[in-house]
């Protein structure tokens, strides 16, 4: 498991949530071209979003976002 340094920092209120959208947005990292953000969910703890489902992410959930997760996949060869 990686985690990035700025979210290292970061006070995580449940753990088991935290991992669990970290692994989550691992996997999905391996098979898509986007980037994976993690973002604090008021009501839900953690949510993983892929950039291709907003593109540019709005400022509302740009705030929210702790993490993120580089898309693996790529047309570059």
């Amino acid at each position: 498991m990686i985690i990035s340094a700025h979210a290292e920092q970061a006070v995580f209120d449940n753990n088991s949530a935290w991992i669990a959208a970290l692994d989550q947005a691992h996997a999905r990292a391996q098979h898509s071209y986007f980037t994976q953000y993690i973002l604090i969910d008021g009501q839900r703890g953690y949510l993983v979003i892929d950039e291709g489902d907003y593109g540019a992410l709005p400022a509302e959930l740009e705030g929210r976002v702790i993490d993120a997760v580089c898309g693996k996949l790529s047309d570059e060869f």
